[in-house]
């Protein structure tokens, strides 16, 4: 039986990779798991601290959602009329930089 399963953290990427396992693979694998999970105490069980790890996760959240409403930004002053170097000074980068950033994202 395949096994999809999506290889980045984020989600974002749309490369997905097929694992074939035998049915008797994964009933080992759920046995091993239930004798894991019957051995493990709450009370006693070691728990990394994952605020900081928790943190980069939000902030790279947030910045893709920046990025997005840049990239919508842009969009909606370029449909305005908007020259690339209006929009360069906006951003405070080159026209050139302002148009490779943006150009090939941009809704036709």
């Amino acid at each position: 039986m395949p096994c999809d399963y999506d290889r980045s953290s984020t989600g974002s990427s749309s490369e997905v990779i097929t694992m074939r396992h035998t049915d008797n693979e994964i009933e080992r694998a759920a046995h091993r798991f239930d004798q894991l999970a019957d051995t493990l105490d709450p009370t006693t069980a070691e728990v990394d601290h994952t605020d900081d790890l928790r943190e980069i996760a939000a902030a790279a959240e947030a910045a893709r959602a920046d990025e997005a409403r840049l990239r919508e930004a842009v969009e909606v002053a370029r449909a305005h009329g908007r020259s690339w170097n209006q929009i360069a000074v906006t951003l405070g980068v080159s026209r050139q930089a302002a148009r490779q950033r943006f150009a090939d994202k941009l809704h036709a």
